[in-house]
């Protein structure tokens, strides 16, 4: 194997880059007397097309969180990591037949936005303060690491800093130009994705049939992942009893089997997909049709993304564990999950490296734009706008805006320059998942009632922000201590890793948000006020009808989805 990348290499990826940047140049330059407002830049004007708007969810998405860390949970978990991505299929169908109508029927531009016409002020500011946080803090440290380390790892780990400053200038200048040159660009990152991507599975599954001495067979492969690693391709881990093994407690502590399914998953899911303004922003300038099949153009895509992420994991667990792939799966001496995906990629030939590293790249810097551009959009649009800068031009927001962009860049070089945050230590993806666990009950509870429940008032919305979180912190580190390790509301397990007990925090994560909807629901009962709440959201029946068309997508999506299940259950 040569893990270098030669002239073609280069040649390849300089091409992508070309590319995305001059027609990134041209949709700015087409616009730009467009881009000095902040409808324009904030939200493309509401100019993108559906196709632009699945791609670009999915660009933004599909980041080193996936190829790195969900490669990485697919060489330890397997197949099962999967339900991330295919319960975001079903969600993302739930978010375009009944968030979407309440946001644009409202004429909801930024999150805090809705926050603040449903609840009040505070409840806008908290929860402001809370993405930011999250966003730069968790999304962009994590994102911005583990696409270093990918690339690193593809050219020379001695290049670490200088391929992190490097992805985060070209993501700088892609989002200084506003969501029309984000939305735009990244269904050219798409198409490098997909394309990419397939490669590698490709690579990855003729890899194992070679190992075996079966030819090169793609299907011959992955018959012989099955074969080889049948514990990898089961969807639902069991729950652990006293003989279990060590590594069938940490994979239940990751993936908690049905338990997910009934809480945890479904939460984390649909306030990604539904609440968040790093998603719903590509949407929320359209119009309701365009909206929605741009959202379920994105759940077509989303059945897609195991097959690229997952199975090079999984076939890099088993090609480990045959003798092959011993030193690229190793880091400091000791054996890491998150280097599956780079040491698949070793083997591909010149030419299509560069093609794969290309995928990779337009994943992190997709990513990385789309998160900044929220970032930017909450900042100036529900803080500076509102309580520093009130009289304000649309120019001086814009520019205000883009000031914001790079300080969060800085922010973010800053603290993965030493790793501060612990990500490589803690696997990427679960790194991200287990800390946004920490605000997304509670979000996703001011949001659900907020949309659906006329009574919720502004008082339980603060109670279910803060509440919300203070429960996670709790259920993630002191619950297990003081009302012990098995009890009829959840099992905590011995983490192998940690020598603690710990409650799955998918799990956590559905009772935290039962116990919020709880509380919001007594607060705002015992508010007589509530009966005739002001604020309630209105809406009715016929906003979350759907187009013929429409519903045929929905049901071959849930079909195949269905499928899926049936056979790997």
């Amino acid at each position: 194997m040569n893990n270098k990348l030669v002239g073609a290499d280069y040649i390849i990826f300089l091409i992508y880059f070309f590319i995305v940047a001059g027609y990134g140049y041209w949709v700015y330059r087409k616009k730009q007397s467009k881009e000095n407002d902040t409808k324009g830049f904030f939200l493309a004007e509401g100019a993108l097309t559906w196709w632009a708007i699945g791609a670009s969810m999915i660009a933004s998405n599909i980041s080193a969180e996936q190829f790195i860390g969900m490669s990485g949970n697919g060489f330890r978990l397997g197949l099962a990591i999967s339900a991330y991505e295919w319960l975001a299929a079903v969600s993302l169908i739930i978010v375009a037949v009944f968030f979407m109508p309440i946001y644009l029927k409202n004429r909801i531009f930024t999150m805090p936005q809705f926050l603040k016409q449903r609840y009040n002020e505070k409840v806008a500011l908290i929860m402001a303060i809370f993405w930011l946080f999250l966003y730069v803090f968790v999304n962009l440290t994590s994102i911005l690491f583990l696409g270093s380390l990918a690339i690193s790892n593809l050219t020379n780990p001695q290049y670490f800093h200088v391929i992190m400053i490097v992805l985060a200038i070209f993501a700088l200048f892609i989002t200084l130009g506003g969501m029309k040159v984000i939305g735009y660009t990244d269904v050219i990152q798409v198409f490098f994705l997909i394309i990419g991507g397939l490669a590698a599975t490709y690579l990855a599954l003729t890899l194992v049939s070679e190992k075996f001495g079966l030819g090169r067979n793609v299907l011959t492969g992955f018959n012989e992942l099955i074969k080889r690693s049948p514990d990898h391709f089961n969807m639902i881990f069991d729950k652990p009893g006293p003989n279990s093994t060590a590594k069938e407690i940490s994979n239940y502590l990751s993936l908690p089997g049905i338990a997910m399914m009934l809480g945890g998953q479904w939460v984390a899911n649909l306030n990604y997909w539904g609440c968040n303004q790093y998603i719903t922003q590509r949407a929320l300038g359209a119009d309701l049709n365009t909206a929605r099949r741009g959202i379920l153009f994105a759940a077509f895509l989303k059945i897609l993304m195991p097959v690229i992420v997952v199975l090079p994991g999984i076939a890099a667990y088993v090609l480990h564990q045959h003798g092959g792939l011993q030193q690229e799966m190793m880091s400091g001496g000791e054996l890491r999950e998150d280097n599956a995906y780079s040491a698949i990629l070793g083997f591909l030939p010149a030419g299509l490296k560069g093609l794969s590293m290309a995928a990779l790249t337009a994943a992190i810097v997709a990513s990385l734009a789309g998160k900044a551009n929220s970032i930017s959009t909450i900042f100036t649009l529900d803080i500076y706008k509102k309580y520093v800068g009130k009289e304000s031009s649309e120019k001086q927001l814009v520019w205000i805006g883009r000031v914001t962009v790079l300080v969060a860049m800085v922010i973010a070089i800053l603290f993965t320059w030493d790793d501060w945050l612990g990500i490589g230590g803690k696997g990427g993806f679960e790194f991200i998942q287990k800390y946004t666990g920490f605000v997304s009950p509670g979000i996703f509870a001011v949001f659900l009632l907020g949309f659906f429940w006329k009574r919720t008032t502004s008082a339980a919305a603060v109670v279910g922000i803060v509440g919300g979180f203070v429960l996670s912190i709790l259920f993630n580190s002191v619950i297990p201590e003081w009302f012990g390790h098995d009890t009829w509301l959840y099992t905590a397990y011995l983490n192998p890793g940690t020598g603690k007990y710990e409650i799955p925090f998918l799990t956590s994560m559905g009772w935290v948000f039962f116990i919020t909807v709880l509380l919001m629901g007594i607060i705002s009962m015992a508010d007589p006020a509530s009966k005739n709440n002001p604020k309630a959201t209105r809406y009715d029946r016929s906003m979350f009808k759907v187009t013929p068309g429409m519903m045929a997508m929905i049901l071959i999506i849930l079909g195949v989805l269905g499928a899926i299940y049936v056979r790997f259950w």
